[in-house]
């Protein structure tokens, strides 16, 4: 696509991604048959070849309107179009700074201000888990509408680690310390370090680390995005090159992953820290890179299977960040993960439409277009209930809670289910 950058554009590092992005569209529209929102909204502009246009005028010195800024809200930030697009079309790239430079221009209402500063403060810091407390306490007297904004703790036990004093293995990887997980489900970390553990590999959290930087990121805020990246970096950095280096930085939640593999990108204008970035970013693995390599240890561990029994049986849901980012997971043949989990001795199905649909949960999407957020979930629980479920499994704790938020069925993260049947060890017959 031809692009003409207006002169405030020219030669600044947000015009140069933006005009790297823009000649690579052609503007052929087949983005739009996988995008979420413009299947729901049947609106151009709410599909990525509408708000590519809108950012290409932008950079080329038209000024953005309230109008530009809804259009770019209500994107999910899901990347089906990436994978669809023929062209290679980065669009994420495009959105970072398109969606910087319009909040820049354009004053939002002074509710959303406010809601997107508390989000912006609040998800990330050691506040949230007593809010998310408080939360819960009065759930039952506000609207419907909040009561679906404060996820519920499902019935589960305590989180148990693994004991600290018989983990003490040669072997270690490092886990995201996060932000929200640990406060929503602290399960899926344990559950992590617990299934470490029985290969002989110990999790270690450094605690100066946190949130990924993701949730700045997605609202706009990317001097924020920046500074939780070099805060995480510096936290990570002695285990990087100590005697014995952490193998991994594994993040069991396939967003904040997908946002750590792109700290090369997040900081490379930043000479202090783009290097340290770049390593960072390669040594960020989702489990389910890894899963192929532990299935050896885990069959031993699980050992065999009598005739007519299984694991036990699971419907899982490919989040968007495992199978656009990660590209662990497509709708043309089954990710490691499914396969894995079906070589061990589980029953995985798919949902039999739509089996790779965004579910809405988007980060803060669900809390910031809940209309919308609220209809994809629906959808999407529609299509994994067809397959009657016993649990649904997936891979990232947005969309854990987002689904868990529509549903009676358990919503768990796919290592959870591995971690229960570790500990079990007890087949299932087959129904």
């Amino acid at each position: 696509m031809q692009t003409q950058l207006a002169p405030a554009f020219q030669n600044t590092p947000e015009g140069q991604q933006a005009e790297s992005v823009l000649r690579q569209c052609v503007h052929c529209g087949f983005c739009n048959a996988t995008c979420p929102t413009y299947k729901v909204t049947g609106d151009e502009l709410d599909g990525p070849r509408g708000r590519i246009y809108l950012m290409k005028q932008v950079f080329e010195g038209q000024a953005p309107t309230r109008i530009t800024q809804e259009h770019l809200d209500k994107c999910i930030g899901c990347r089906h179009c990436e994978s669809t697009c023929p062209s290679g079309v980065q669009y994420h790239d495009l959105l970072a700074v398109g969606q910087a430079q319009v909040d820049a221009q354009v004053k939002r209402p002074w509710r959303e201000r406010v809601m997107r500063w508390g989000l912006i403060k609040l998800l990330p810091s050691r506040w949230f888990k007593p809010a998310l407390s408080m939360g819960r306490m009065v759930r039952p007297l506000l609207p419907k509408l909040w009561q679906e904004r404060i996820p519920l703790l499902p019935p589960l036990a305590p989180p148990r680690w693994p004991d600290r004093k018989k983990a003490m293995h040669a072997r270690q990887v490092l886990l995201l310390k996060g932000c929200v997980q640990r406060s929503l489900r602290p399960h899926v970390d344990a559950s992590t370090a617990r299934v470490l553990d029985v290969m002989g590999i110990r999790a270690g959290v450094s605690g100066s680390s946190g949130c990924c930087g993701a949730i700045q990121g997605h609202l706009g805020d990317l001097a924020g995005a920046k500074e939780r990246a070099r805060r995480n970096i510096d936290a990570w950095w002695p285990w990087v090159e100590s005697k014995t280096p952490a193998e991994a930085i594994l993040i069991n939640a396939s967003g904040c992953g997908a946002w750590v593999k792109d700290y090369g990108l997040l900081l490379a204008d930043d000479p202090a820290y783009a290097d340290k970035a770049k390593r960072i970013a390669a040594l960020a693995k989702d489990p389910g890179e890894l899963l192929p390599s532990w299935l050896p240890f885990l069959k031993r561990k699980l050992g065999r299977r009598p005739e007519g029994t299984t694991l036990g049986s699971m419907t899982f849901h490919p989040p968007c960040s495992l199978s656009h980012v990660h590209k662990l997971s497509s709708a043309a043949q089954p990710g490691p993960i499914e396969q894995g989990l079906r070589e061990l001795g589980f029953e995985v199905n798919l949902a039999q439409r739509d089996s790779h649909q965004c579910c809405g949960a988007g980060g803060a999407y669900s809390v910031t277009q809940p209309e919308l957020s609220r209809q994809l979930r629906d959808l999407k629980l529609k299509a994994l209930e067809e397959t009657e479920p016993h649990v649904i499994a997936s891979a990232n704790i947005g969309c854990i809670v987002h689904l868990q938020s529509g549903t009676n069925t358990p919503v768990k993260h796919w290592i959870e289910v591995l971690d229960e049947a570790l500990t079990r060890q007890e087949p299932t017959p087959i129904t």
